[in-house]
């Protein structure tokens, strides 16, 4: 698990994996809020500075086994929480960073 304080996605999701593994997180996946939007949009800010300072809208990731992705989102649903699968854990390859938002 992530929380995704300052250091935004790019900086916390690295903190929880093992250097080999990379996540590619796919932005079309959840909604940007309106007070990122607005923020991005006033501020002229780009992407990657975007998700490397701010949550957009993801609060905390929890990243588990492909296997268990259904009941993890189950689970968390039934609690209350707000789900939206990001993205994926790969094998990171020579010179990827630990977190790629495309």
């Amino acid at each position: 698990m992530a929380h995704i304080t300052g250091g935004g996605l790019t900086e916390n999701i690295p903190r929880v994996l093992p250097d080999h593994l990379t996540a590619i997180i796919d932005r079309k996946n959840w909604t940007l809020p309106p007070l990122f939007q607005w923020l991005q949009k006033e501020g002229q800010v780009a992407d990657a500075e975007m998700h490397r300072v701010f949550n957009c809208g993801i609060g905390m990731v929890v990243i588990v086994a492909e296997a268990d992705a259904g009941v993890a989102l189950q689970l968390l649903a039934a609690a209350g929480e707000s789900v939206h699968p990001i993205g994926r854990i790969e094998a990171r390859g020579e010179g990827q960073a630990q977190t790629v938002v495309v």
